[in-house]
């Protein structure tokens, strides 16, 4: 597939790295050289410099032939502006944009081919709401994806000393739970992973990722640790767009507090907010954190644009007595860095975005794709078509099918029923597959199994 990148930035750059791996013709653009020259010195890609949003930056980046259009600069407005000049001059099949500002996106009649064609939409600050979100309702959680609108759920989990299961094999889990049918699709021990057998004995501090039906989710972690109580009181720091979307999504469900720098923000926010408690300062600020009862909170978020910021208060807020704290991290290199220590959970924006768009440039019928660890595993859902003459997965039970080195079918959705997979369950068309790929270098065999072929009509 031939791909067009505006925007050489940590979103990207990302995709590109993700893309260049996977047989793709890929061209990056953007104003900043120096950037573009990094991303050409460590990938196999192409590299134009210029804005993105000129009909000649973009002929010369290859439009006239080009598959597809990714805008993700920092500008709603190049990325617009680049998918109509793309759609008017180049006829570009597929057009996708990155829109930050919610006077645009609350404006869905501006997006079509009448007005400004965008194919898809991508808002990085929903994204990352709906995955805090997430984490939220599930205290415990290092990650929580939802499948086929919610109706089974992927969570990654860390087994702790004491779980029922800590130490045992994973066949047990049956004789647990009788009531509760689960897979555990990946275990990563020590950064290394871990495919699983039903002899499988699981360590703690085991980072273990299981799919389940979502009303079954809270019994299954039990099984591998402790369970959290639920979470009541929320501190956030930071009332930008991430923050105040965040508190008007969850203020109804849970006390929250959200303490921002800006005089006139902490203005916006009060007028805005329904039952959210606004405070005007500093989260740095040991005496403000003190007075506000901090140690008293459940979650505290660090959600400022400053990486450094975010850490040193959440670092403040977790030895003041803060339950659990989360950060976000607009730097990959310091996700790992300070993620597992005083900090439990370590958000990277970038890598909550780019499923979205990895979701829209994989080939075969996949309907969502979602980056696990840090970028270093993916989960897919993908649609099965066809018949057993034509499809290469339908018709046949999981055991008969060939998957590539380090897959696992995880569970399948058929219409409202959530199948934890087996070896005799049978795919049938119309399932949704959930699987787990470890090594990202098979995405490409992943998605051939959900090719149709030419005898399906």
């Amino acid at each position: 597939m031939k791909i067009i990148i505006l925007g050489a930035g940590q979103v990207g750059g990302t995709l590109a790295e993700n893309l260049a791996s996977e047989a793709n013709d890929i061209t990056v653009v953007d104003t900043d050289g120096e950037r573009l020259r990094d991303l050409g010195d460590r990938l196999d890609i192409r590299t134009v410099q210029g804005r993105g949003s000129l009909p000649t930056v973009l002929r010369q980046a290859g439009a006239d032939d080009a598959d597809m259009l990714v805008a993700v600069t920092n500008s709603d407005e190049t990325n617009m502006v680049a998918c109509q000049v793309a759609y008017t001059l180049f006829h570009t099949p597929t057009k996708i944009a990155r829109v930050r500002e919610s006077s645009y996106l609350s404006r869905a009649e501006l997006f079509d081919n009448e007005a400004i064609p965008v194919d898809v939409l991508i808002s990085p600050e929903q994204v990352v709401t709906n995955y805090i979100k997430r984490l939220i309702e599930q205290p415990g959680a290092l990650q929580v994806i939802d499948f086929a609108g919610g109706k089974a759920q992927l969570v990654a989990v860390k087994a702790y000393y004491g779980g029922p299961l800590v130490g045992q094999q994973l066949r047990q889990i049956r004789a647990h739970m009788p009531n509760v049918d689960t897979r555990v699709a990946a275990i990563f021990r020590r950064d290394r992973s871990i495919t699983p057998q039903g002899d499988t004995v699981i360590e703690a501090d085991d980072e273990v990722f299981f799919i389940a039906a979502r009303r079954d989710i809270r019994a299954v972690m039990g099984e591998l640790r402790n369970i959290d109580e639920s979470n009541k009181r929320v501190v956030i720091a930071g009332g930008g767009q991430i923050g105040e979307r965040l508190a008007e999504a969850i203020e109804s469900r849970y006390q929250v507090k959200i303490i921002e720098v800006s005089p006139a923000r902490c203005r916006h926010l009060s007028d805005t907010l329904e039952s959210t408690v606004v405070l005007q300062g500093s989260a740095s600020d040991r005496d403000l954190m003190l007075e506000e009862n901090i140690a008293e909170a459940d979650i505290f978020l660090a959600l400022t644009n400053d990486d450094e910021a975010n850490i040193m208060s959440s670092l403040l807020a977790k030895r003041l007595g803060a339950r659990k704290v989360m950060t976000l991290i607009n730097n990959p290199a310091y996700v790992d860095l300070v993620q597992g220590g005083d900090i439990d959970i370590a958000i990277s924006p970038q890598l909550a975005t780019i499923g979205t768009l990895l979701a829209h440039v994989r080939r075969g019928d996949i309907v969502s794709v979602h980056s696990l660890r840090r970028g270093a595993a993916e989960a897919i859902e993908a649609v099965a078509h066809g018949d057993a003459k034509s499809s290469k997965v339908v018709g046949k039970a999981i055991a008969q099918i060939s998957l590539p080195p380090g897959t696992t079918i995880g569970a399948i959705i058929r219409a409202e029923q959530v199948l934890i997979a087996h070896d005799v369950t049978v795919i049938e068309s119309g399932d949704h597959v959930i699987l787990f790929v470890v090594d990202k270098k098979h995405i490409r065999d992943v998605e051939k199994l959900f090719h149709v072929g030419l005898s399906f009509f």
